[in-house]
């Protein structure tokens, strides 16, 4: 199979790293020549001319370019039939994640989004465990970087938590509540959402990019059940009760890449035809519910001024 990877910077770069051991052949291209120059060499890879002569030629997309140009690549790639992985978020805006959304499904064309943390392998070790969470609790904290300030913390890195509480909840959204400030960018860098599902269920959220320490721990709260996991340190906590008494179920966390695990599902996705791990309807999903996080984020630091 032919992988195109759209996109090579910090992450980009990773994803065609990758694929050279997954694919038959992998070629790139970002809008940076120097950088598209650099990464050619160092990886050993064809570099692209144009982004018409990446799709032409790619049996699959990885679209790992900035968030600003996801739908223009996508949907180039969509028009043309090409099967396609678009990193989180889907798009920049809903509007343009429900297109391209649309567009596959009236291509019949493969769509998937790049949720990695439903690869981590303390998520997968325990997926099975989370059946109807009723509270789900998380904080997803970093340092500064100014490589993401294109995107909101929102964006950048509560939309993991959002899609993963979206995934494992099996009711709709019924409201949302969120309150997030501006310290160091023009936007939200620290965030608090409140989810509540229309079964009762409520996810409660944290996300900072201005934090002195790394964190990223999500809690799920269920009948006769508690699940923790430490996405950084890979490592999980899970208890059941059984017959009155709280007893730690038996978990095993195998050690593995999880943008490998990702990216090697997603090739076998488009050889075989199957559903994605995460489809473009889920993505557009998370994407929703982010959007909706971050204009009440907006809201509450109008009223602040």
């Amino acid at each position: 199979m032919k992988a195109g990877v759209a996109g090579v910077g910090h992450l980009g770069f990773h994803h065609a790293r990758i694929l050279k051991t997954l694919a038959d052949q992998v070629m790139i291209h970002d809008t940076d020549p120097e950088r598209l120059e650099k990464v050619s060499k160092e990886l050993g890879l064809e570099a692209a001319g144009s982004l018409s002569e990446l799709v032409q030629w790619s049996d699959a997309l990885d679209v790992s370019c900035t968030t600003s140009a996801h739908y223009d690549v996508a949907a180039e790639a969509i028009s043309r039939r090409v099967p396609v992985l678009v990193e989180k978020p889907l798009a920049a805006t809903v509007e343009q994640g429900r297109k391209l959304v649309d567009l596959a499904a009236g291509n019949g064309t493969l769509l998937a989004v790049g949720h990695i943390e439903r690869f981590n392998p303390a998520m997968a070790a325990v997926s099975d465990l989370i059946r109807t969470p009723i509270f789900m609790e998380g904080h997803r904290m970093a340092g500064f970087t100014p490589r993401c300030t294109d995107v909101s913390v929102v964006m950048d890195l509560m939309i993991h938590d959002i899609d993963l509480v979206l995934w494992k909840s099996p009711s709709p959204v019924a409201e949302i509540h969120a309150s997030g400030v501006p310290v160091l960018t023009d936007t939200v860098d620290i965030c608090n959402a409140r989810i509540r599902f229309e079964n009762g269920a409520v996810a409660n959220l944290t996300a900072s990019r201005i934090s002195a320490e790394p964190k990223r721990k999500l809690r799920f709260f269920q009948k006769h059940g508690y699940v923790s996991v430490d996405f950084g340190e890979r490592s999980v906590t899970a208890l059941t009760l059984e017959n009155g008494t709280i007893l730690p179920a038996p978990v095993e966390v195998r050690n593995y890449d999880a943008l490998t695990a990702e990216l090697k599902s997603f090739l076998e996705a488009v050889s075989s035809g199957g559903r994605p791990a995460v489809t473009g309807e889920e993505g557009l999903r998370a994407l929703e519910a982010a959007a909706a996080v971050l204009e009440k984020s907006e809201q509450s630091i109008s009223i602040l001024r």
